[in-house]
């Protein structure tokens, strides 16, 4: 079996990590709902029952998860670079439009939070790109500003 690497931002793997421990801590909450669904008898027909057992599987599911996301991370380093690469932020004109985000793995990426994947578009089409750099994107102009 083939290991695969996650790319993680040191803070990534940070809130990973404290997730991780609020899932884990959770479980006794979780065990105890189940329980006390399981006192009020006939489980067929138990909708707290059933609700309790799918968030603990849900629970679960996202332990298993996360452990291996952490398992196979890689820390990607932040830092001043002359080309957008991983852990890069970027600060370019996006057909008129002052855009900032910075370059992350798939696992992490949240557009909302300014946080692109590598493999996107728009992250791929980034990638390795310099300040001064111009090209077309979705038919927009996009100008490499700053990189930090």
């Amino acid at each position: 079996m083939i290991k695969k690497v996650v790319n993680l931002t040191a803070e990534g793997k940070k809130d990973l990590e404290k997730e991780l421990n609020e899932l884990i801590a959770s479980r006794p909450a979780i065990a105890e709902k189940i329980a006390v669904a399981r006192s009020f008898g006939d489980l067929s027909e138990n909708e707290e029952y059933s609700s309790a057992r799918n968030e603990q599987k849900v629970a679960e599911g996202r332990i298993l998860e996360i452990q291996e996301i952490l398992k196979n991370a890689k820390i990607i380093k932040g830092g001043k670079r002359s080309k957008i690469d991983l852990g890069v932020t970027a600060v370019f004109d996006f057909g008129g439009k002052k855009t900032e985000y910075t370059v992350v793995g798939p696992t992490e990426a949240n557009p909302l939070e300014g946080k692109i994947s590598n493999v996107s578009p728009i992250g791929k089409a980034l990638f390795g790109r310099k300040t001064g750099d111009e090209f077309e994107f979705n038919g927009k102009k996009i100008k490499i500003l700053e990189i930090k």
